[in-house]
């Protein structure tokens, strides 16, 4: 009879080799470059990932949100979520113009915040999240609200010089970065513009800008935009839909990093041609492109991941595929996901769904990313 101790090197071994085939198939390694060009770190991904199966595991562990039921469990219209450090899920209502609270276990905690005009009140606030100060930050028209995790209000910062007022973000520093744009009335053109404020909102420099729609002229809803990020070291990660690329600033504006991906365009049908202005909109003459953006959107993890969403759907059409590149700028994988990506943090993935009939709720998923590191 063999002794345990023998036995324990070969099923660590096999163990091994059976987590290696589960991470995916590799094709022989990264097949993209990386050199300096003018100072500037350039990365140029091929077409195809490093790993060809599914690069996450998921595991659903907490969903919040009742139909029926009890009063603190039902939301009318979610607009946003943010966690803090401690795992507390601060979800806005943008129709009910307040802001509801759990723990990490999913149980209600409060409720802060209403319609009004007066301090700590809302008009139509759009945007939440936990600044690095460990305060909520709160987009509302053209005002931030700040309150203290418990609920209390701090203070209103009045946007009312920024024409058009969008995204919201703030770093390390209480610089607080905004997607704003203005509007040339003799001209007829417009132009969107990522912008750096100090903490009283007093401009200090744009970090990038693109031409926005042009009055007159018929509106394509799919015309590009730009998404951006506040990664690790208020580096900004920068994405305009009209590349596949992706732009890193340092916080003083200095562009140090690019990453470039080939892509094949994918072509918008005809049925989705029809759809896409949707009832909601005004009446407007349309010109819609041929194809869709580069990508749709993205998000960051904890690590450095990005996670892009891009136009093509999965064979069930019910979800997207999402390109995945590692901290250094490498396209890794690609993965599936059913519903949109929101909040990488510890290891767990939040996001707000929707059933068939429209009840919202938030989950949270336990992450296992499956692939190894090059």
């Amino acid at each position: 009879m063999k002794s345990k101790t023998a036995i324990i090197p070969i099923v660590l071994f096999l163990s091994v080799i059976i987590m290696l085939v589960s991470c995916g198939k590799q094709k022989s390694g990264w097949k993209g470059t990386i050199e300096e060009v003018d100072g500037v770190t350039v990365i140029k991904n091929p077409k195809e990932p490093v790993y060809s199966d599914n690069a996450v595991s998921l595991e659903e562990e907490l969903s919040i949100g009742e139909a029926e039921g009890r009063k603190e469990y039902m939301f009318s219209q979610i607009g946003n979520i943010a966690v803090d450090d401690e795992e507390n899920i601060y979800v806005l209502d943008r129709k009910e113009s307040h802001i509801k609270v759990f723990n990490k276990q999913g149980e209600y905690s409060r409720t802060f915040g209403k319609k009004g005009q007066g301090p700590g009140e809302f008009n139509f606030p759009s945007g939440i999240l936990i600044t690095p100060q460990n305060e909520i930050m709160v987009t509302d028209s053209h005002v931030l609200h700040f309150f203290t995790l418990q609920g209390e209000f701090i203070k209103s910062l009045s946007a009312a010089k920024i024409q058009f007022f969008g995204r919201t973000n703030m770093d390390s520093q209480s610089s607080i970065y905004v997607m704003s744009g203005t509007i040339n009335m003799e001209k007829g053109t417009s132009i969107y513009e990522l912008n750096k404020f100090d903490p009283s909102l007093n401009f200090l420099n744009t970090v990038a800008s693109i031409p926005g729609p042009e009055a007159g002229k018929p509106f394509d809803p799919f015309i590009p935009v730009f998404y951006w990020k506040i990664g690790e070291n208020d580096n900004i990660i920068y994405g305009y839909q009209k590349n596949y690329e992706f732009l890193v600033f340092n916080p003083e504006g200095k562009l140090i990093k690019k990453i470039v991906k080939e892509h094949t365009p994918v072509k918008i049908k005809e049925e989705e041609k029809e759809e896409s202005p949707g009832d909601s909109l005004p009446p407007l003459k349309y010109a819609l492109s041929g194809f869709y953006s580069a990508f749709f959107t993205f998000s960051l993890d904890e690590e450095g991941r990005i996670i892009v969403q891009t136009w093509q759907k999965t064979e069930d059409r019910e979800g997207y595929y999402y390109d995945v590149f590692d901290p250094e700028g490498r396209y890794i994988a690609q993965t599936s996901f059913k519903f949109r990506p929101q909040i990488w943090k510890k290891h767990k993935l939040y996001t707000v769904e929707e059933d068939e009939e429209g009840f919202q709720m938030v989950k949270r998923y336990r992450v296992t990313w499956k692939y190894r590191q090059i």
